[in-house]
């Protein structure tokens, strides 16, 4: 007697074998191998198509560049970044006369001037004009090694500050003197390094009296903060410019100009 339709139906659905998952446990042994062998391709081929993709895989799994983030980053970049924090933080704080605006912005013309007693521009033409009002020879020698330490330092803040392009805490245009001179970035600041050549080389080279001496010395770390002040230096900018401008003492002392040198070079001007 023919079984019923439904009732085929009915445990060919209750059989465990009959799922998906199952269906390779009721083929043949012999049928196994040749399934998987037929969907084989030639062992090169194959090769080289399996490693093209999972390098494929893995470059568009890899996330650009400028997205990654440092989850484990040194102690120096740790550092490194709260010291420069830092010092964006506090010089923003001391530039009390950035602007019009800011807290101390009436007193910006007059900070402002303090930072011209210290231009490249004022220093090289005074030297210019007294070396040329000069008679004696120990004058001209000690006006021409000034001379010469203010063009080394112009040309050493142009080429320090060409390199590193850091910007101020605000942003300003520089002027047309600035221009001239070179000083267009914040790194180093210019005014602190010549400010501080300059103090160094009169204590070493004249005879002053003591409160002059402490004057020059005030003067130079005036002139450096003025810079902070009226926001277009940092911190940091106005400290190696104080370093800098020792080191280009000291350079000047190596490369001190004799009094015969000095005579020579004044006869040809």
């Amino acid at each position: 007697m023919p079984v019923p339709q439904k009732r085929i139906r009915f445990r060919d659905r209750n059989n465990v074998l009959a799922r998906p998952e199952f269906i390779t446990l009721n083929q043949p042994m012999g049928a196994q191998p040749e399934a998987r062998n037929s969907g084989k391709k030639p062992s090169g081929q194959a090769g080289g198509n399996t490693s093209e993709n999972a390098r494929e895989r893995r470059q568009s799994q890899q996330p650009p560049e400028e997205d990654c983030m440092q989850l484990n980053p040194s102690f120096k970049g740790i550092a490194w970044n709260s010291l420069m924090a830092i010092d964006i933080c506090l010089s923003k704080r001391l530039g009390v006369c950035a602007n019009s605006t800011s807290s101390w912005g009436g007193a910006r013309s007059m900070v402002r001037l303090i930072g011209v007693t210290s231009h490249g521009f004022p220093w090289i033409g005074g030297t210019l004009l007294c070396l040329w009002k000069s008679s004696t020879l120990a004058r001209r020698e000690v006006l021409m090694n000034l001379l010469l330490a203010l063009m080394l330092d112009i040309l050493t803040v142009a080429g320090v500050q060409k390199l590193f392009k850091r910007r101020g805490p605000y942003e300003m245009t520089p002027g047309i003197l600035d221009y001239l001179l070179l000083d267009v970035y914040a790194f180093p600041a210019g005014h602190a390094s010549r400010a501080t050549m300059v103090s160094k080389f009169f204590l070493n080279h004249l005879v002053l009296a003591i409160p002059l001496r402490i004057l020059l010395v005030l003067w130079a770390f005036i002139v450096g903060l003025s810079r902070i002040m009226i926001g277009r230096h940092h911190i940091s900018d106005v400290l190696f410019g104080f370093i800098i401008g020792y080191m280009q003492f000291n350079l000047v002392e190596v490369l001190w100009l004799s009094s015969n040198t000095c005579q020579m070079l004044a006869s040809l001007w």
